[in-house]
């Protein structure tokens, strides 16, 4: 009950148990399923392999405490009557309007549990659903295949430092060797090499539907928010970039170094891992992030993966909007005087980073015809 406590008030959603356990730690003796009337019995020294479980049938069926000892039995009856009483009810409405979340219990480990909650996530998880583009609704019935990537992945492959571009298919089927419009770059790609994923594991996709996850090798051709068709000229909407909250200027420890930073950097960025912004009017490469430990994770990752050790120090940076305007002279006035202030993030996207939030506020006075974005579409 505390854990299911702490997940409401943390996540603010409420939890629905759908199995709930018979003991705890080396106690753990199963999972009853509250929907089903039915007890799962867990058998250890089984490892990872998938076991044949024994169920018993009924809350009050003798065979339980036969099974696991009247104790826990009777402590089983206990805690349903207290959960029962004060948790939610499961409702598929309420789980697709993100208002609760199904719970259930398990050891990963021992493989134990994990099929109750694959089940409940083929029978309660939503159909695909339509998504917006810059001209209209594509929907999953379409039958041309429509995909956009929401994700890179540096390095998944640390023997071939390969990158994987992910994607989601909207519409249509995904076949081996089929060719698609990489619209942002306007250029026809054949895509022999898709992967799945499974954990550590992958393999190469035949075919895959709206819905599915495959992963595309990438060159560096790749960005995240591409969108694929096979023709149809359109860019998928609502993949957010945010603007930053920190800000650190990364230094190397070894200056013969640079050509590794920059890559990892970039590879870094285009993964989402961290943004960087390289000021105009000098050398310096400014990292920003969102929390904290974004910035340690980089720094271990530059050292593992390129082989560049670097440290960082303060900047005076306090925040960053990415800037346009439609007035060509007065954009062009604006960054003619605030050279200093200006940097290109990782897609060369124009950004004022400002020193204060003062700063900001009186440059957007001073300036009206300039926009100052706080996110950006990827």
């Amino acid at each position: 009950m505390e854990l299911l406590d702490e997940v409401e008030n943390e996540l603010k959603i409420g939890c629905a148990p759908i199995t709930w356990p018979i003991g705890c730690g080396k106690l753990f003796k199963g999972v009853y399923h509250l929907y089903k009337d039915e007890t799962y019995l867990y058998q250890t020294g089984k490892g990872h392999t998938i076991q044949e479980v024994r169920i018993v049938k009924g809350l009050n069926n003798p065979d339980l405490d036969a099974a696991v000892g009247e104790d826990l039995a009777q402590q089983l009856r206990d805690e349903l009557e207290l959960v029962q009483g004060a948790s939610n009810e499961f409702d598929k409405d309420l789980f697709l309007a993100g208002e609760i979340t199904p719970v259930f219990f398990g050891t990963a480990l021992g493989n134990f549990g994990v099929d109750h909650m694959l089940d409940g996530l083929v029978e309660w998880a939503p159909a695909p659903m339509p998504r917006n583009t810059d001209t209209r609704e594509v929907t999953a019935t379409e039958e041309k295949f429509t995909g956009f990537v929401f994700k890179i992945q540096a390095n998944m492959d640390p023997k071939h430092r390969d990158r994987v571009a992910f994607m989601r298919v909207v519409s249509g089927k995904y076949e081996k060797g089929m060719k698609l419009r990489q619209v942002r770059i306007g250029k026809d790609v054949v895509i022999s090499d898709a992967l799945t994923f499974m954990a550590g594991d992958r393999s190469h996709v035949e075919e895959a539907y709206p819905g599915d996850i495959i992963g595309l090798h990438n060159h560096g051709t790749i960005q995240i928010g591409d969108t694929f068709t096979q023709g149809e000229m359109m860019k998928f909407t609502g993949i957010p970039n945010f603007a930053p909250e920190l800000f650190r200027r990364i230094r190397l420890k070894d200056p013969l170094k640079q050509k590794q930073l920059l890559k990892g950097l970039v590879q870094l960025s285009e993964e989402g891992a961290v943004q960087v912004f390289r000021p105009i009017a000098n050398n310096d490469l400014i990292v920003g992030a969102v929390g904290v430990l974004q910035f340690d994770v980089v720094v271990a990752r530059l050292k593992s993966e390129y082989n560049v050790e670097a440290i960082y120090e303060s900047v005076n940076v306090a925040t960053a909007r990415w800037v346009e305007s439609t007035d060509v002279k007065k954009f062009e006035e604006f960054k003619r005087k605030n050279e200093v202030q200006l940097a290109l993030d990782g897609g060369d996207n124009l950004t004022y980073i400002a020193p204060t939030m003062v700063n900001l506020n009186l440059t957007q006075e001073r300036y009206p015809d300039v926009v100052f974005r706080k996110t950006r579409e990827h």
